[in-house]
C-alpha cells in the first residue's frame, strides 16, 4: 500500500467532507464496494449522483496503479468530492500477461471478452492456463492526497463460462477449489477477491480519514 499527500497527516481536516464518490459506472463494482465497505461512515456517491456521469476519463496508463490513480484523482478534482476508483483486469501467463491493463477493452461486451479469452487459449493445457486477478484501488482528494493497495487472486482461466454470480471474467475464472468465481456466494468472493482484498488493505486508513 502506498500513500503520497500534501499533508504529513491523512486524519480527515476540520469541516471535511463525509461523503466518498465511487467512480465507477459498474453497478456489480458499485455493488462490491458498498458491501464491504457497509461500516465505513460515509454518504457513498455515485457519478450519477454527482452529475458526472457523462465524464469520461480515457484509461491511457500502463499499469493498474497509473489508471486507477487518473481516474481518482480526475474525478476527485471534478467533483471536489474524497474520491475512490479502481483499475483492474486478468493476467493470464500464457498471453503473456494480457488481457492485462486492456481487460474491459478486449472486447465491446463481457460475454464477448470470455469469448475471445477461452478463444485466444484454444489448445492450451490445462496446466498452463495460470492467471490472476489483479486490481488497484486509489484514494484521492481534491487537495493531492493519495492512497493506493493492490489485491490479487490466483487461478487459471477454465475452458467454458460456468456461474451466475459474477460479472466480467468471472465465469471464466477458476479458483483452486475448482469453482469459478461466479460459481460462490457473494460473502465469499468478497473475503478472497482481488478488490475485496485491496480494499481490505485501504479500510484502515479510510476510517482514519472520516473518522476523528
Amino acid at each position: 500500500m502506498t500513500m503520497t499527500s500534501s499533508s504529513s497527516s491523512i486524519e480527515r481536516r476540520e469541516g471535511g467532507s463525509s461523503s466518498l464518490l465511487v467512480a465507477t459506472t459498474n453497478a456489480g463494482k458499485l455493488r462490491e464496494y458498498r458491501a464491504m465497505m457497509a461500516d465505513l461512515s460515509v454518504q457513498w456517491q455515485t457519478l450519477e449522483d454527482v452529475g458526472l456521469a457523462g465524464m469520461d476519463v480515457a484509461e491511457t496508463e500502463t499499469t493498474f496503479i497509473g489508471n486507477a490513480l487518473l481516474k481518482a484523482q480526475a474525478y476527485a478534482a471534478a467533483s471536489g468530492l474524497p474520491t475512490m476508483a479502481d483499475d483492474s483486469g486478468i493476467v493470464v501467463d500464457a498471453l503473456d500477461g494480457a488481457p492485462g491493463v486492456y481487460s474491459a477493452r478486449y472486447a465491446p461486451t463481457a460475454a464477448e471478452r470470455n469469448a475471445k479469452l477461452l478463444a485466444a487459449l484454444q489448445g492450451v493445457p490445462e496446466e498452463k492456463r495460470t492467471a490472476r486477478f489483479v486490481c488497484i484501488v486509489a484514494f484521492a482528494t481534491a487537495d493531492g492526497i493519495t492512497i493506493t493497495a493492490e489485491g490479487r487472486v490466483e487461478g487459471r482461466v477454465g475452458f467454458e463460462e460456468r456461474g451466475t454470480n459474477g460479472f466480467g471474467y468471472d465465469p471464466v475464472f477458476v479458483l483452486d477449489g475448482g469453482l469459478t468465481m461466479a460459481e460462490i456466494s457473494s460473502e465469499a468472493k468478497n473475503s478472497l477477491s482481488h478488490r475485496g482484498r485491496a480494499l481490505a488493505k485501504i479500510r484502515p486508513l479510510l476510517v482514519s480519514w472520516f473518522t476523528r
